[in-house]
């Protein structure tokens, strides 16, 4: 949440010296009002672990330019962030303004709507980052309040707020989950030994850093072969998270074969007692090899029809599927041929490229298998974003074209 925090230091700092933009007919918004709104969003990010499958909201309520009520959406079920923050409010909440990073919902679902909420804390304006992309709201909660006599406006901060439900916002509107592949790798390329040897690329601080990528996913993504050769638990650690782990992502585990251990780690009962596992096979997977993980509680499922590579899992298929379960955030944590498969199919939103200093030589196994043979097959990356973690350098970028097999 480091942008939101630089974003409000820099607005501090321009209000004291009277800074102004340039007015014009959009200029709806005062700097005080962006300050607020920064604020909804930082509380928003406290719900990145845990509001899942529901977006991360935050809210403050304003009255006479100073915050009178805090609030973010925890965890599905509990109270939205509105409801959260007119509590801390009471009584102060009549006359107030409520910022939020998103719209307030208009259904009633586990919780009461929040604009009826608003409505009778005696809320006088709203001021939302982004209009709701749940089709069951999209625009009826502003309606609504506007109805009512309610000041509304929508729009403040909007990208900002957006990158906190990136995950949300793909699965309402593509119905598929936003992708992140995480890849460990040496300066030239290489993500293990030819042997498979990979522990460790990466320092401690890189791999904390990897803890709160999978604390932040819905579920990760990885293959049997990695399964089969480091028997890993590809879980969310509190002794490296640095906070306490109150949901575990789902497991994925892509073999077509369900060639899996019983005796592997991710299919232990200990790990299915705190986490969902699936293994996505083909159809023609033996029967017996199903019936044995499903007796553990695992969840087999198929993933291929009729005149389809019987040999392969449809990876799109199986985000689709993700999504249906309401999995916004999925990362892979695979090898170079998985991996290699996903970024080659357009699946993927988002590479997190831990990059080491060492060099591992020409032996040793790339990152991504990708049999390019001619430079007009390459794949062009715009890095978004690079980071220094501990020796190591964490490379966020985009695949250029990566939508393509979005629809």
């Amino acid at each position: 949440m480091n942008f939101v925090k630089r974003l409000i230091s820099y607005l501090r700092k321009a209000d004291q010296k009277k800074v102004r933009k340039p007015v014009s007919i959009k200029s709806i918004y005062s700097i005080a009002d962006s300050q607020f709104m920064a604020e909804a969003i930082q509380l928003a990010g406290r719900g990145l672990y845990t509001a899942t499958p529901n977006p991360c909201v935050g809210c403050v309520l304003v009255k006479n330019e100073k915050i009178v009520g805090r609030g973010w959406h925890v965890r599905a079920g509990d109270a939205h962030a509105e409801v959260n923050a007119i509590a801390d409010a009471g009584d102060e909440a009549k006359g107030a303004t409520a910022y939020i990073s998103l719209e307030p919902c208009s259904f009633t679902g586990k919780t009461g709507a929040c604009t009826n909420a608003l409505q009778t804390a005696g809320i006088v304006r709203v001021v939302s980052a982004m209009e709701d992309p749940n089709p069951k709201v999209s625009g009826q909660g502003n309606a609504l309040l506007r109805a009512a006599g309610l000041d509304v406006s929508n729009g403040l901060m909007a990208e900002q707020a957006a990158v906190l439900n990136r995950g949300f916002i793909k699965r309402m509107q593509k119905q598929l989950p936003f992708v992140s592949c995480k890849m460990a790798m040496s300066l030239d390329g290489r993500s293990a030994m030819a042997s498979g040897e990979s522990q460790w690329i990466t320092a401690p601080p890189a791999r904390q850093q990897v803890q709160q990528l999978r604390a932040s996913s819905c579920a990760i993504v990885t293959g049997v072969g990695t399964v089969i050769h480091d028997d890993p638990s590809l879980n969310v650690r509190e002794q490296n998270l640095g906070a306490p782990v109150e949901r575990q992502p789902a497991l994925v585990i892509v073999d077509s074969q369900l060639k899996t251990p019983l005796s592997a780690k991710v299919v232990s009962a200990e790990m299915l007692a705190t986490r969902d596992v699936y293994i996505a096979c083909v159809n023609t997977a033996p029967a017996d090899r199903v019936q044995s993980l499903e007796a553990r509680g695992v969840k087999v499922i198929t993933f291929s029809e009729d005149g389809e590579d019987l040999s392969a899992v449809n990876l799109h298929a199986l985000l689709s599927y993700l999504a249906s379960h309401e999995m916004n955030h999925v990362m892979i944590e695979a090898g170079p041929t998985l991996a290699g498969q996903f970024v080659q199919q357009h699946l993927v939103d988002e590479l997190k490229l831990f990059v080491a200093p060492k060099l591992m030589g020409g032996n040793a196994m790339p990152a991504f298998s990708m049999p390019f043979e001619n430079m007009s097959e390459v794949m062009d990356l715009t890095i978004t974003d690079t980071m220094a973690v501990g020796p190591d350098w964490l490379l966020t970028c985009h695949i250029n074209n990566s939508d393509k097999n979005s629809d």
